[in-house]
């Protein structure tokens, strides 16, 4: 009787030690992701400052608005539906917790009234890592909202945004960068940092908005020759980029799993082994191959050679958790550089009025992030079943994210141009959004400056006489180059 007495007092002075080690663990890991949260923050600081750079003068607080009421529609919608749509389609359609256990008990847990979607004294880790989810769906909506700037109403973006952020990434994420994702488990689809899961499927869906929100009146000439429209303030443009850069490291550890009583503490989105200074080095590589290809390749232009330095880091994110160093400085040159061009291929060839060159920096970029896995890091297991990555793999994962973000966005951007609400009247439009929202001008003690916009030539027109001229050509059926 004493011997087993005995025996459980040793036992349970062993398993004290395990249970406070677990919650250590489990604190750490709330906090972790509390701070990467709180970081991310100044992505979206610096989205708005970006779009209202690039935004003319008469359309900067408008610009600056949509960003804000994107956290008021897409945070409610998300926590209503969106974890619910990650957490329950992994295994593939039809939506439903099916499949396996895994998946079931991940369902479970992505509904809005479950224990562990509240407040729970034992749940340390639920609600904190569906806020970083959160924060990414704002990314995706606001890469969406930079570039259909000046000419889509407000009502229209914040339901696109909802649609891209609460349903179309989170469905994605869900087959491609979750553990029991179909495209992890059957083809090793491998997406560490997300660059098709976020940037590439949000730049898809943002070119099929596109094609519906049409061009800025004057955008093109009637001979299909590209004007351009001067940027308010580039350098808050420029200081906007680089509060994106900088809350893009709080993004790259949100998108690891901390497992701080194994080794080696770390595990990317598949559960995969990593370390958070290998992701940190990539991404600071990223940014230094890409301000540099992005400066090449534009000789010099201030704006593509910021953006550059985001093309790349996303051209660098779907491998982050393996590249060398060295390997992500040239695929983030490289990738800038094919960006800048397809940038100026997408407006002047394509006659897409893409404001902030989304499609480009996000959507080509983040595409062509998961073909660079294919290429240099075939063969690397990936997920809890470990499959190989492969080529084939990543093109199927490019195979399904690229229809799934254009499609979804061609066809709810059709539906509301065919209603008439997707984009501003004409005359709104040229006056500016921001009398016609606000009804006042927000630099009362400076004059507004008379606006010129740049033709092909070179050569300068002021605003007040091409707009109206070409808004002429609209209403007689011209076209106006509209």
């Amino acid at each position: 009787m004493l011997s087993f007495i005995f025996a459980q007092v040793k036992s349970l002075d062993e398993a004290a030690p395990a249970q406070s080690l677990t919650q250590d663990s489990a604190v750490l890991g709330e906090q972790f992701y509390f701070f990467t949260v709180v970081l991310m923050w100044l992505i979206h600081a610096g989205f708005m400052s970006y779009e209202a750079g690039v935004a003319r003068r008469k359309n900067v607080m408008a610009t600056a608005m949509k960003n804000i009421l994107t956290i008021a529609v897409v945070t409610p919608t998300c926590y209503y539906a969106g974890w619910w749509v990650y957490n329950c389609n992994q295994p593939g359609l039809p939506i439903g917790p099916n499949s396996s256990d895994f998946t079931s008990v991940a369902c479970q847990g992505g509904i809005p009234w479950s224990d562990a979607f509240g407040p729970n004294l034992t749940n340390n880790i639920n609600l904190i890592f569906f806020l970083a989810f959160l924060l990414f769906s704002w990314t995706t909506a606001s890469i969406l909202s930079g570039a259909i700037i000046e000419r889509a109403r407000i009502s229209a973006y914040l339901v696109l945004a909802c649609l891209l952020g609460s349903v179309v990434w989170m469905l994605d994420a869900s087959w491609g960068w979750s553990a029991g994702g179909w495209l992890t488990l059957r083809f090793g689809f491998h997406d560490s940092i997300a660059s098709a899961v976020v940037h590439g499927v949000a730049g898809a869906f943002t070119l099929g908005v596109l094609f519906n929100v049409g061009p800025r009146i004057g955008k093109y000439t009637k001979d299909g020759l590209t004007r351009v429209f001067r940027p308010h303030n580039l350098h808050i443009t420029a200081l906007g980029l680089m509060l994106i850069f900088t809350g893009f490291y709080a993004f790259y550890g949100a998108c690891l799993v901390i497992a701080s009583t194994s080794f080696p503490g770390w595990a990317n989105i598949y559960l995969s082994p990593t370390t958070l200074g290998s992701i940190t080095m990539v991404i600071t590589m990223g940014f230094a191959g890409g301000f540099t290809g992005g400066y090449f390749a534009s000789r010099g232009d201030p704006f593509w050679t910021i953006s550059g330095g985001l093309a790349g880091v996303i051209g660098v994110s779907a491998g982050a958790d393996v590249y060398a160093p060295t390997l992500a400085y040239l695929i983030a040159m490289l990738t800038a550089v094919l960006v800048v061009y397809a940038g100026g291929w997408i407006e002047t060839k394509m006659r897409v009025d893409d404001a902030v060159g989304a499609v480009a920096v996000h959507g080509v970029s983040g595409f062509l992030g998961i073909f660079w896995v294919g290429v240099f890091a075939a063969g690397y297991p990936t997920g809890i079943n470990n499959v190989e990555s492969s080529i084939g793999g990543q093109l199927m994962g490019a195979a399904t994210f690229l229809p799934l973000g254009f499609l979804s966005g061609w066809v709810a951007s059709f539906v509301m141009k065919k209603l008439n609400i997707l984009r501003v009247p004409v005359e709104v439009e040229i006056e500016g959004l921001d009398l016609a929202e606000y009804e006042r001008d927000f630099y009362p003690e400076h004059e507004r400056a008379p606006e010129m916009i740049v033709e092909p030539d070179g050569s300068l027109t002021p605003a007040d006489q091409l707009l109206p001229r070409e808004l002429a050509g609209i209403g007689s059926g011209g076209g106006g180059g509209v």
